[in-house]
């Protein structure tokens, strides 16, 4: 199991670029707070395509629009106000003509075996346009097969607090907690009744102090209690039909004129498909952010604006998560073909989690700065849907949440018993179900 390194005792160099001190650090980039010199020493980011950049451009700008409302108005509130804009009844629209090209194949397949059934081919191709639909209809969400998926039975305690924390975003708890390997946290819907399901991934929880743990609760939570119209059910629907219909149509390789006929036919559906998916998902765009930036607000109501904003922090080191995993799934591999093998395997298992948290927890305050700085410069962002990072934590410094009601501090916490609860909430049952995710995340190889 590999420790934190203790001989990475830090030197000082002169700066090149303006002479002041640089700490010199085996394990992290050396540079310079007072010019800037070797912030970002790492390769640019990758050309995507021109449809990925013009969805980053068209997310940067949503958010920096919808921060500088924010901090106009020195609360989160304010980019909730005002009722749906423009953007999002248009949305709807395109969302509802797409479900209406859905429902129209299925009365024309409905007719033409109802009005067919005399004669022989109506009925056939009614059934086969029937048979289409169904294959284009969106399928509602699964809980996953492979990953453990807990139960208000199965860790109760964690369930409370859950609903502790809905209950101080104003909304309810969840159905299922699904946990993985991700350096993520998320929440969604599952099956036809639309169950809640949130995701935790063990990475990111095992960083997390337990007062940045209950903002991430409230940050997910969030979402539930303010809604997004990118997650709606009209929406959502529409986006995964079109992606439904977009993959149908996809051209096969022309080895015969039977190929070369059929891709003809679909190109201009095809397009058209794509046009109303790239508009629907730019309409939804900017809602989703606001979604993003309310849920940061409860966030704050449940944790505090401090643990919310180092709980972002957080989600700028997710490389130096992943590669401690990556090192710890190369070791557990050389581990495997020694004479001990399942021995030593099985105890880098257990001491997994504890040896991420010492990592992550020996990172210093000069290496957040730097990577605060360049995600500023970058336009860092889990995702497109998500405003930049940056912004995030600038809008929670404004927002000030701390005059809301929020559950108790860290310190606090242990003497109500919250605090027990919190780790208990992860522990006993829980931490068995987790031995599921310990071989998973290092046969992932990271």
């Amino acid at each position: 199991m590999a420790t934190v390194d203790e001989a990475d005792a830090q030197q000082v160099r002169q700066c090149p670029g303006c002479g002041a001190a640089v700490s010199v650090s085996t394990r992290f980039v050396s540079w310079c707070a007072a010019c800037d010199w070797n912030v970002d020493p790492s390769a640019p980011d990758p050309n995507r395509g021109r449809l990925a950049m013009f969805r980053r451009r068209l997310a940067m700008r949503h958010g920096q629009q919808l921060a500088e409302e924010i901090e106009r108005s020195g609360q989160a509130a304010a980019v909730g106000r005002g009722g749906p804009d423009r953007s999002t009844v248009l949305a709807f629209g395109v969302a509802l003509l797409v479900h209406s090209v859905t429902g129209g194949l299925l009365l024309a397949a409905g007719a033409l075996i109802i009005a067919g059934w005399h004669t022989r081919i109506l009925p056939i191709l009614g059934f086969v346009l029937l048979a289409v639909v169904a294959a284009l209809l969106p399928r509602p969400g699964r809980l996953p097969r492979h990953a453990p998926v807990l139960h208000r039975a199965d860790a109760p305690r964690l369930f409370e607090l859950i609903d502790e924390v809905a209950a101080a975003v104003g909304t309810t708890g969840v159905h299922a907690v699904v946990v993985d390997a991700a350096h993520n946290a998320g929440v969604s819907a599952y099956g036809i009744r639309g169950r809640r399901v949130m995701c935790l991934g063990v990475p990111l929880w095992e960083v997390l102090s337990p007062q940045e743990r209950v903002a991430l609760l409230g940050h997910e939570l969030g979402h539930f209690a303010n809604g997004d119209v990118r997650s709606a059910f009209v929406t959502h629907g529409a986006l995964r039909t079109l992606a439904h219909w977009y993959s149908f149509l996809v051209p096969h390789p022309a080895v015969s004129l039977a190929h070369l006929c059929a891709n003809a036919l679909v190109f201009l559906p095809r397009w058209a498909v794509h046009g109303l998916f790239v508009l629907l998902d730019a309409l939804t765009m900017r809602a989703s952010q606001r979604a993003e930036y309310l849920a940061d607000a409860g966030a704050a109501r449940a944790g505090s604006t401090a643990a919310a904003v180092t709980m972002l922090d957080r989600l700028l080191i997710g490389d130096a998560v992943e590669g401690h995993l990556r090192h710890e799934s190369m070791a557990a591999t050389r581990a495997d073909s020694g004479s001990r093998g399942r021995e030593a395997r099985e105890a880098i298992e257990r001491e997994l989690w504890e040896g991420l948290a010492a990592r992550i927890g020996s990172i210093p305050e000069t290496e957040y700065e730097r990577r605060r700085r360049v995600s500023a410069r970058r336009g860092h962002s889990v995702d497109d849907t998500h405003p930049p990072t940056h912004l995030r934590r600038r809008c929670l410094a404004a927002a000030g949440q701390g005059g809301l009601r929020r559950l108790p501090d860290a310190g606090d916490r242990g003497r109500t018993g919250s605090s027990a609860r919190l780790v208990g909430a992860w522990a006993d049952p829980v931490q068995r179900r987790l031995g599921r995710v310990r071989p998973l995340v290092l046969r992932a190889g990271w």
